[in-house]
């Protein structure tokens, strides 16, 4: 795959939102389940993910204390 394709890839994924995303990452799941859960044990052992789960605890219990869903 050329550079600029993935480039391109990388643009339309940021631009998701995150109903989008959750779709995306359901369709990666059917089409290549192994990778992404071997992505996703180096991530969480590395501490790659450290901070995006502290957030979304944190926006959790954010939520969670004022009754917003």
């Amino acid at each position: 795959m050329k550079l600029d394709t993935i480039q391109q890839i990388e643009h339309a994924i940021a631009g998701l939102n995150r109903e989008q995303l959750a779709e995306l990452y359901a369709w990666l799941d059917q089409y290549d389940p192994q990778a992404i859960d071997e992505r996703l044990q180096t991530d969480l052992a590395s501490g790659r993910m450290d901070q995006a789960i502290l957030s979304a605890l944190d926006d959790e219990t954010t939520h969670s204390s004022t009754g917003s869903a």
